[in-house]
C-alpha cells in the first residue's frame, strides 16, 4: 500500500502542492523522487492516488492520477465526550479513537477534571488525528471540539438517539452492562450515539443527577477501576463492533 499524506485544502484539478510537515516528511524522511507513488486525502471522504512530479525546498508538486471514494466510517455517528487524562495519555486516547471510527471527541470540563486542555494542546491532538488517519486509512478527520462544561453538554446532547454514561456505583445508580445493552436492543444504524466518560474519580453525584435528568443511560464497564482512556476506548470499541456488525448483517438481508 502506498504511503498516505494529508493535504489541508480540497483536492481539485490535476496538480496539487503538498506543503508543511507533510511535504517535509515525504521529501526528507521518505526520500521521495520524481515518480514516487503516494495517496493523498483531504478529509472530504475520498483518496487520490498521486505521483511526485517535482520536489522543492518547502513543497512537493504532485500529479493526481484518479479519485477514489472510499468509505471507512462507522454507519453511526459516534461522539465521545471525555474528561481528558493528563500528558501523553491524551495522545494515546485520540489515536485509538480515530482507529475505532469515532466521529467526534468533546473534551469535558467536570468537577473533578485534572487536565484542562489549552488551545496549543488541542492543536497537537488535532495533528495526532491526522497521523492516526494516515495510518488507519480513514479519509474523514475526527473532530476535536473546544472544551465544554458537563452540565451544558449533558442537556445539549439530548438530540442524540442513544446517550451512554460510563458510571460505576455499587448499590447506587442502576447501570446496565454495556454488552447486554446492544444485544438486547434493536439499534438504529442511522442513529447518533453519544458516550461520556468522566475524570479520574468519576462524575460527581450532582453531575450524575444531571445526566439522569436528561435521560442518559448509565452503563457499567465492569468491576475493575479503569483509567479514563481505557474506559473511553472500551466504550468506543464495543459501540464500533455493535454497529459495524449490525451494518454487515443488514447488508446480507
Amino acid at each position: 500500500m502506498a504511503d498516505r499524506y494529508f493535504v489541508d485544502s480540497p483536492v481539485h484539478g490535476r496538480l496539487v502542492r503538498l506543503t508543511g510537515q507533510e511535504a517535509q516528511h515525504l521529501a526528507r524522511v521518505k526520500r521521495a523522487v520524481p515518480g514516487t507513488q503516494i495517496v493523498l486525502f483531504d478529509g472530504g471522504g475520498a483518496e487520490f492516488p498521486a505521483r511526485v512530479e517535482k520536489l522543492g525546498r518547502h513543497e512537493v508538486l504532485l500529479s493526481i492520477e484518479s479519485r477514489c471514494d472510499v468509505d471507512r466510517e462507522l454507519p453511526v455517528e459516534l461522539t465521545l465526550a471525555v474528561a481528558l487524562p493528563k500528558g501523553d495519555r491524551q495522545k494515546w486516547l485520540i489515536e485509538k479513537a480515530v482507529e475505532l471510527g469515532v466521529r467526534r471527541i468533546v473534551p469535558l470540563r467536570t468537577a473533578r477534571s485534572i487536565a484542562q486542555p489549552v488551545e496549543q494542546a488541542l492543536a497537537r491532538l488535532r495533528r495526532t488525528v491526522i497521523e492516526a488517519s494516515k495510518q488507519c486509512g480513514r479519509n474523514r478527520l475526527m473532530e476535536i471540539t473546544e472544551p465544554v462544561d458537563w452540565g451544558r453538554f449533558a442537556v445539549s446532547a439530548s438530540c442524540a438517539g442513544c446517550r451512554l454514561l460510563a458510571h460505576y456505583d455499587p448499590g447506587g445508580t442502576a447501570a446496565v452492562d454495556l454488552g447486554s445493552l446492544f444485544r438486547s436492543r434493536r439499534m438504529d444504524c442511522s442513529a447518533e450515539v453519544v458516550a461520556a466518560v468522566g475524570p479520574e474519580g468519576g462524575f460527581a453525584p450532582d453531575e450524575v443527577s444531571q445526566a439522569l435528568a436528561a435521560a442518559w443511560q448509565p452503563v457499567d464497564l465492569g468491576p475493575r477501576v479503569l483509567r479514563v482512556e481505557t474506559a473511553a476506548v472500551l466504550l468506543a470499541a464495543v459501540i464500533s463492533q455493535a454497529f459495524g456488525t449490525k451494518a454487515r448483517d443488514l447488508a446480507l438481508e
